[in-house]
């Protein structure tokens, strides 16, 4: 696919990995609709897709919200006139081990817990996926393309039962969707990154940072703009669908 002129959905698209692929594709001369739920960081965004030359606007949406997601994605096709793809990126952590036994007392993981990553990691990644293939299949583009972000945790992850399953998952989505959504022109993929130098790592004493340097191979921290790279190469090679790009410096 030729960027140029293309309309691209990138959910998570206030900071970090999300940042760093909207500014990317805006680069290549896409136009970009960002969806976040924080105003501030939606606008840093914006801002940073028009320094790399391209074009964006806002939108504020729960990805986990059926209603918000098929409003959203009507409103960016008024918007932009098109959509060619998306990158549904948006997620979140809410961390905690299946059972822990300390002091003779026994924890679980809460559904709560469990059910708030689901929510938005997988649930709001079908939902997306489904209205953006719904929008392209209608507008009978020539190409289109979806990529889902998962994660080196999608292989099992200590302590990220929901965050490992939800990962897995959107790797599974991606390759059923190859299947059924080839015959309307539309690619999918997926990127799963290892340790990323996002502002979560930054903010880690630099003792426990440096013990995450040692595992990787390559003896260094991934940049957001190397997932924003794996990202581009699914939208521009037009043989690439159904699969999984590991972005982890040999990590697994």
């Amino acid at each position: 696919m030729d960027l140029r002129g293309k309309t691209i959905v990138v959910t998570g698209a206030g900071r970090g990995l999300g940042r760093a692929i909207a500014t990317r594709l805006a680069s290549q001369g896409a136009a970009l609709a960002c969806v976040d739920l924080n105003d501030d960081d939606l606008a840093t965004s914006i801002a940073a897709c028009a320094a790399a030359g391209g074009s964006a606007r806002a939108y504020r949406a729960n990805i986990a919200d059926e209603a918000a997601v098929v409003a959203l994605f009507e409103q960016v096709v008024s918007d932009f006139g098109s959509l060619h793809g998306v990158v549904n990126n948006a997620g979140i952590t809410r961390d905690g081990l299946l059972v822990k036994a300390r002091d003779g007392e026994i924890s679980t993981m809460s559904l709560a817990q469990w059910q708030a990553v689901i929510d938005v990691n997988l649930t709001g990644v079908f939902l997306c996926g489904r209205e953006a293939a719904r929008h392209m299949v209608a507008q009978q583009v020539d190409e289109g393309v979806i990529v889902n972000i998962s994660s080196i945790a999608r292989h099992g992850s200590f302590g990220q039962s929901n965050y490992a399953a939800a990962k897995s998952g959107v790797v599974a989505l991606a390759e059923v969707w190859a299947k059924e959504l080839a015959r309307y022109n539309i690619r999918t993929g997926a990127v799963a990154p290892g340790t990323i130098n996002t502002d979560m790592i930054a903010a880690m004493k630099p003792d426990a940072r440096d013990r995450l340097v040692a595992g990787v191979p390559l003896k260094r921290l991934g940049e957001p703009d190397h997932i924003a790279r794996s990202v581009q190469f699914i939208f521009e090679n037009d043989y690439f669908t159904g699969r999984c790009i590991d972005t982890d410096g040999g990590l697994r």
